[in-house]
C-alpha cells in the first residue's frame, strides 16, 4: 500500500495534522522539509516536471511578506497570511493522496504548496531579535528542536549557511533545517565577550597550544588483559596517558608573547586528550583572570564504567564564571601495525595486535554553541570528522560557522584524510574547518619514504581555501587571526539572497615563543555556575528579544517565569537585579544583547 501524505506526517506529528499547525510555522517547516525530502520533489525548484513552472510570480516578496505576518500571528498581532493558509488547505485536502504522486510531479500542485510553504516558514526565521525567535529558541534548549513534535521523530533546527552549489533538500533552506535521525542536539548560547571590550565584531584571535609537544611511546598504555582472540586477529584496548605535564607558567608566558601580536587572545585551543578534569580547572583560572573568554580541549575525564569517554571540553568565560559545554567522541582510534610503526610505538603496543582506544561509546549527540555576532562553533574529535554517518549529515545540515577538530594525529598535511573530510564541509555547507594535533605526534610520525613535517594544524574556508599551520622551531604556540565577514545566503527555491550570515576567513598567522616561564599566581577558588547552560541560552535570547524591541511590555508579557528571567525583567524596566551570582550573569547577558544590536 502507498505511504499517504497523511500516514507520513501523522506518524511525525503524533497525529496532530490539523489547522492549529499553523499556529506555529516551525512545526509546518518540519513536515513540509520531511516531505520534499522524503519524495525528493526539492529537485523541482531547479527542473520541474512537464506543465509546471517555477518560481511563481513575485515568489521572494511574497515569501517575505507571508513570513512576516505569520511571525506576528505567533505573537497574536495579526491573522494567519492568506498565502499560508491557502497552500495548507491545497496540502490538507490531499492528506489521502501517496506522496509518489508529489515525488513524480504528477500533483503538481501538491508541489508547488509544498514549496511555498517550507519558504514561508523558513523565512519567518531571518528576523533576528523577534518574540517569535526567542520562543522558538527556548523550546530549542530545553527539548533539542525548534517543532513541537516528538523529537525522536523529527527535529527542526537552526542553520548557520547553504551551499551556493549543487541541488540537495539543504538547498531549499538558508535558516532552518530538519532531520529525522534522532541524533541529538543541544543548542547553547553564551555571548562571547572580551572583558571590557564588549562583543567581537570584526576578527578574533585563536592561540592554538598544540601540546605535548613531545610524546613518547611510554604515553600509550596497554589495557592488561585486554588481549584478545590471539589465535586470529587479535585485538586489544589502550589509552593515551600524556606524561608531559601542562606549564601554567609557559601558558601565562605565551600569553604575554601573543598580547605583542594581537589586541587580546579570544580562545584557546589543545587537541585531543591534553587535559584531564584538574588540569581544566587550573587552565580556565589562568586564562580568567588573563582575560581570555574561551576554552576549546581534548579531556580525559574519570572512567564511570569500564572505559573513560573521550570528549572535548568548551567553556565561555561570562559573569565572573565558566560555562562548560560537552562534546563526545563517537568512534574509537584504531591503530593497526603501519600506524604503530609510522609512529614507533612498538615497544609500547605490539603490531601484531588490532588495537583500539580503550573509550566508552555513547549515544550520538551534537553540541553546537552560539557565541553570538552569527557565530556558531562546532567541536569534535578525530574521527568523527571522517566517519559518514548520521552526525556528519547533522553538521552538513546545521552548517556551524566553524568546526574544530581536535586530533591525535600526524601533520596536517593538505594530502592527508583531514584535508579531505575538512573540504566536504567547506564546500557543502560552507562552514570553516580548523585541526589541531599535537606537535608531539607530528615529531614521531615517519611514513616510510615522506620527509618529517611540523605541520600541527590546518584551515580550510570556502573563500580562501586551505592552509597548512606549522609550529616553527623554538614556537610553542600559533597565533591565528580570523577575520568575521558578512557573507550571502543563498536559498535554491528562488527567494532573493539575503546579506545576513557570517563568515570566518584567515587572515593571519604568527608563530609566538615564550621568552620566560614562570609559575603564575593561584586565582580564587571555582565556584559552580549559579544556572544551567540551558537557562543561559534562555536569558540571552529573551535579552536579544528586549535588546531590539520598540514595546517593552509586550515583549515581557510573553517571557516565561523563571528566577533568571524575573532579573532580566527588572533591568529591562530600569530597576536593579539584586546583588547576586545570578543577577551579574543575567546583567552580562542583558549587556551583550544590547551592544550587540546594529547601530
Amino acid at each position: 500500500m502507498a505511504l499517504t501524505l497523511a500516514q507520513l506526517w501523522g506518524w511525525l506529528s503524533d497525529d496532530r495534522v490539523d489547522d492549529g499547525l499553523l499556529e506555529w510555522p516551525p512545526d509546518v517547516g518540519a513536515l513540509t522539509a520531511v516531505l520534499l525530502e522524503r519524495t525528493h520533489a526539492f529537485r523541482f525548484v531547479v527542473s520541474p516536471p512537464a506543465g509546471g513552472t517555477w518560481p511563481p510570480a513575485d515568489f521572494s516578496s511574497r515569501v517575505s511578506q507571508a513570513a512576516a505576518q505569520w511571525r506576528q500571528a505567533t505573537e497574536g498581532d495579526a491573522e494567519i497570511p492568506a498565502l499560508v493558509q491557502q497552500n495548507w488547505d491545497t496540502l490538507f485536502a490531499r492528506l489521502d493522496t501517496p506522496i509518489a504522486d508529489i515525488g513524480s510531479g504528477r500533483d503538481w500542485q501538491a508541489c508547488e504548496a509544498a514549496l511555498i510553504l517550507h519558504a514561508i516558514a523558513d523565512e519567518v526565521w531571518a528576523d533576528p531579535g523577534t518574540v517569535f525567535r526567542a520562543q522558538a529558541l527556548e523550546r530549542l534548549a530545553g527539548t533539542g528542536s525548534l517543532a513541537t513534535f516528538p523529537r525522536d521523530r523529527v527535529a527542526h533546527l537552526p542553520k548557520s549557511r547553504t551551499t551556493s552549489v549543487g541541488i540537495t533538500h539543504r538547498s531549499l533552506s538558508r535558516y532552518t533545517c530538519t532531520t529525522t535521525d534522532d541524533i541529538g542536539v543541544v543548542w547553547d548560547r553564551a555571548p562571547l565577550r572580551r572583558p571590557d571590550r564588549g562583543p567581537i565584531r570584526r576578527h578574533a584571535n585563536i592561540l592554538l597550544l598544540p601540546w605535548p609537544l613531545r610524546i613518547s611511546q611510554a604515553d600509550f598504555v596497554p589495557v592488561p588483559g585486554s588481549v584478545q582472540r590471539p589465535e586470529r586477529e587479535p585485538f586489544g584496548f589502550f589509552t593515551y596517558e600524556p606524561s608531559e605535564p601542562l606549564d601554567l607558567g609557559l601558558v601565562d608566558a605565551l600569553l604575554d608573547a601573543a598580547a605583542e601580536e594581537a589586541d587580546a587572545v579570544d580562545v584557546v585551543v589543545l587537541p585531543e586528550g591534553r587535559l584531564d578534569p584538574a588540569q581544566i580547572t587550573a587552565l580556565e583560572d589562568l586564562l580568567a583572570r588573563r582575560g581570555v573568554p574561551m576554552l576549546v580541549t581534548g579531556m580525559r575525564p574519570t572512567a564511570d564504567g569500564t572505559f573513560a569517554r573521550n570528549a572535548v571540553h568548551t567553556s565561555v568565560f561570562l559573569g565572573g564564571r565558566w560555562w562548560p559545554y560537552r562534546q563526545d567522541k563517537h568512534h574509537r582510534w584504531f591503530l593497526d601495525a603501519g600506524q604503530i610503526e609510522t609512529y614507533s610505538i612498538a615497544g609500547a603496543l605490539h603490531p601484531a595486535v588490532r588495537w583500539w582506544e580503550a573509550m566508552e561509546i555513547p549515544q550520538r549527540q551534537v553540541h553546537i554553541l552560539d557565541v553570538g555576532g552569527g557565530i556558531t562553533v562546532a567541536a569534535v574529535i578525530c574521527e568523527d570528522l571522517a566517519r559518514l554517518d548520521g552526525v556528519a549529515a547533522l553538521l552538513r545540515s546545521v552548517a556551524p560557522t566553524l568546526v574544530v577538530t581536535l586530533l591525535l594525529d600526524g601533520p596536517q598535511l593538505g594530502s592527508r584524510w583531514t584535508a579531505r573530510y575538512a573540504g566536504v564541509l567547506a564546500d557543502d555547507p560552507g562552514s570553516a574547518v580548523l585541526t589541531l594535533t599535537p606537535y608531539g605526534m607530528v615529531a614521531r610520525s615517519r611514513p616510510n619514504g615522506i620527509p618529517p613535517s611540523n605541520v600541527v594544524a590546518m584551515w580550510k574556508d570556502p573563500a580562501r581555501g586551505l592552509r597548512e599551520i606549522p609550529l616553527e622551531a623554538g614556537a610553542q604556540a600559533v597565533l591565528l587571526t580570523a577575520v568575521l565577514d558578512r557573507s550571502t545566503r543563498y536559498a535554491a527555491d528562488g527567494r532573493r539572497p539575503a546579506d545576513d550570515a557570517t563568515d570566518l576567513r584567515l587572515a593571519g598567522v604568527h608563530q609566538i615563543r615564550a621568552t620566560s616561564s614562570s609559575s603564575p599566581a593561584a586565582g580564587p577558588a571555582p565556584t559552580a555556575p549559579p544556572m544551567s547552560s540551558a537557562d543561559l541560552t534562555v536569558v540571552t535570547v529573551w535579552a536579544q528579544a528586549l535588546a531590539r524591541a520598540d514595546d517593552r511590555e509586550a515583549v515581557l508579557a510573553r517571557m516565561s517565569r523563571t528566577p533568571a528571567l524575573d532579573i532580566l525583567r527588572n533591568l529591562a524596566s530600569g530597576q536593579e537585579g539584586g546583588d547576586t551570582d545570578l543577577a551579574r550573569v543575567v546583567e552580562m547577558a542583558w549587556r551583550a544583547a544590547q551592544e550587540a544590536v546594529p547601530s
